[in-house]
């Protein structure tokens, strides 16, 4: 394999962003008397698509509205949160994905999260020009764990998956990349430590730790 690319993920890899939708879950979720804890609620929907955490939600309590509602209500709320709050980066991210980029190598965002909500992210820290390709759940008919983001940013690229090694930090985003076919390596967050991440290629610590085996494969 000749590496061309490093396909990045978002929430949780790149931007500290689990807390922001955990506290944008709540502050909805209060109204119908719900509350969680953090740990709890990383644990139980990090990596997981909005819609697909609504349903469980509206399912386990019985409520009143619909998941697709919910789930728009907690967009909706979201996007609002980030254009005054910028999620913290996680740790070396900056840095990690600027010495990639003057590295020569492709770099893509292949991410969970609405287009909506993750621009206003990009752009707020000046990275959306970094990156040769954006891939949203909007884009493809089938989400994380589905391999379809990966396979659209592939296509974008013009590279097939053993040019290419993805960046992950939750047992969905793992599953995705190795259902594409991409070489996948998990570099879990506090929150996503104890995620099965039997697909992945290795699994590290930090983001800086990833970028010294990219590095290294140069």
């Amino acid at each position: 394999m000749t590496l061309q690319a490093i396909l990045f993920d978002m929430d949780g890899t790149l931007v500290d962003s689990e807390s922001a939708h955990f506290n944008c879950w709540n502050d909805i979720l209060t109204e119908y008397g719900i509350r969680y804890e953090e740990d709890e609620f990383c644990q139980r929907f990090s990596g997981k698509a909005t819609v697909e955490a609504a349903k469980e939600v509206v399912v386990y309590y019985n409520l009143a509205i619909t998941p697709q509602a919910l789930a728009q209500r907690k967009h909706d709320y979201f996007n609002a949160f980030v254009t005054t709050h910028l999620p913290p980066l996680m740790p070396f991210a900056k840095e990690t994905l600027l010495a990639v980029k003057q590295s020569g190598l492709k770099v893509a965002l292949v991410t969970g999260s609405a287009r909506n909500e993750a621009l206003p992210i990009l752009k707020g820290y000046g990275f959306y020009e970094l990156f040769d390709c954006v891939v949203t759940k909007n884009d493809v008919v089938n989400p994380k764990p589905a391999g379809d983001p990966y396979l659209l940013a592939l296509k974008q690229l013009g590279l097939s998956a053993n040019e290419a090694i993805a960046v992950e930090d939750t047992h969905t985003g793992v599953t995705a990349a190795y259902n594409a076919g991409v070489e996948v390596v998990a570099v879990p967050n506090n929150h996503t430590m104890k995620h099965d991440f039997t697909h992945a290629a290795m699994k590290l610590h930090s983001l800086k730790e990833f970028l010294q085996w990219v590095q290294s494969k140069l």
